[in-house]
């Protein structure tokens, strides 16, 4: 079977502060305080096209599991379905982590995004507690804040030399204003009336994600954990749902549960339907 090549899926930083009116001050991350980091080797980078595509390539080159790719700058960043994704420079974190779910039977990889997901919403939610109630995921890619997009999760599975890694991209928006993010569909962290240390919630969202990986791996992939966590923060579950697959297809229905292979169920007028990540363009809210 054709593995599917990507998903998009999606520490304190509480002390808030007023958000500016436009974001002009914008420091950069603390190399210092990252390279202390015992979870993961931080590299930060200026400028980068697209830090998936260069920890993957590194991973070819021999770089092993447990690096964390940073830019202050991604200019040619990719989604799902090879959309380009752009951001201000040191607006947002643009990180991409290197795995090894050692033990893991490939056919338990499709929860890998799922279980990223999880990590940056637990990360948010922690970082800036006055936005948490509103922080969810949009099954299967997408980490909400009040129904808006805040970040993405794109992870690829890479293979060299025998042996294979999962790259696991996000990109989350921090301080762009309204005007600079790309749809009106999306949000950052400031629009959302917060402002965090862009270090301290990076911190945060690799201790998140070390974490639940270390976890999900020693369980040998198993998908309970994961699952129970994903489904405490799904919006799509329990809502109706406009379902867009490729070509010009959609269906509507309920998002009724999200399966042990990290599936959306979805109750139709003509009965239920399994439906995976890489089987779908988009999942929006239906339109009355």
């Amino acid at each position: 079977m054709r593995w599917p090549p990507r998903w998009l899926l999606p520490g304190s930083c509480a002390n808030l502060v007023p958000v500016p009116d436009h974001a002009a001050s914008r420091p950069p991350l603390d190399r210092e305080a990252l390279a202390a980091s015992t979870r993961w080797r931080f590299e930060v980078v200026d400028e980068s096209p697209s830090t998936s595509a260069e920890v993957a390539a590194r991973f070819r080159d021999g770089e092993q599991p447990g690096l964390a790719l940073v830019a202050e700058h991604q200019t040619a960043g990719r989604g799902r379905l090879d959309r380009t994704w752009v951001t201000p420079a040191r607006s947002s974190l643009t990180v991409s982590f290197l795995l090894d779910p050692a033990g893991v039977p490939v056919a338990r990889w499709p929860w890998l995004p799922l279980l990223a997901g999880v990590a940056v919403a637990e990360a948010v939610r922690r970082s800036a507690p006055d936005v948490a109630a509103g922080v969810a995921l949009k099954w299967p890619n997408d980490v909400l804040c009040h129904d808006r997009k805040l970040a993405g999760v794109l992870l690829e599975r890479v293979e060299a030399a025998g042996r294979a890694a999962a790259v696991t991209g996000i990109g989350l928006n921090v301080s762009q204003t309204a005007r600079e993010l790309p749809v009106p569909e999306a949000t950052s962290l400031a629009v959302e009336g917060v402002v965090v240390d862009r270090t301290a919630l990076l911190l945060a969202l690799g201790d998140e994600l070390a974490g639940r990986v270390a976890a999900w791996t020693a369980a040998g992939g198993q998908p309970d954990e994961v699952r129970a966590s994903y489904l405490r923060l799904c919006s799509t579950v329990g809502r109706r749902v406009r379902v867009q697959l490729p070509g010009e297809d959609t269906l509507d229905g309920e998002g009724v549960d999200v399966d042990g292979d990290g599936r959306l169920l979805l109750r139709t007028p003509t009965g239920e339907r399994r439906i995976g990540a890489g089987d779908v363009v988009h999942v929006r809210p239906e339109q009355a």
